[in-house]
């Protein structure tokens, strides 16, 4: 593991944090709409960026350290997804808990599907 990586994953992850943190804060709810939000973004940026990578090689491995294992990594969150799904149901919302596990089981993989499949064609 070299030092430039861990720097590049590092300050992607700071920058990811705080804009994850910034955006909880600017949608408060008894609702977490903003880990959801940022989670189903987060998961559709990752898939274009991964695809860029792949298909079309315009992203170097630095700026997939950077954007994708440090800013997107740390921007979307399982761990606040879970605390989430807690909190909910421990205070007997159990109906919105369910919908919002199924609501990232289903969106998050979707959208990162969509970003991967279909916006790396508007770029062909």
């Amino acid at each position: 593991m070299e030092p430039k990586s861990l720097f590049l994953v590092a300050i992607g992850g700071a920058f990811g944090a705080v804009a994850r943190y910034a955006i909880s804060e600017w949608v408060p709810s008894e609702f977490p709409w903003g880990t959801l939000g940022v989670n189903v973004v987060g998961s559709f940026l990752l898939g274009v960026l991964i695809a860029m990578s792949i298909i079309n090689e315009q992203v170097s491995p630095e700026i997939l350290l950077l954007v994708g294992t440090g800013a997107l990594g740390a921007f979307t969150t399982m761990s606040t997804f879970s605390l989430d799904v807690i909190q909910l149901i421990d205070s007997g919302k159990h109906m919105p808990a369910a919908g919002y596990m199924m609501a990232n089981f289903a969106l998050c993989p979707l959208s990162a599907f969509i970003g991967w499949r279909y916006i790396p064609m508007l770029f062909s």
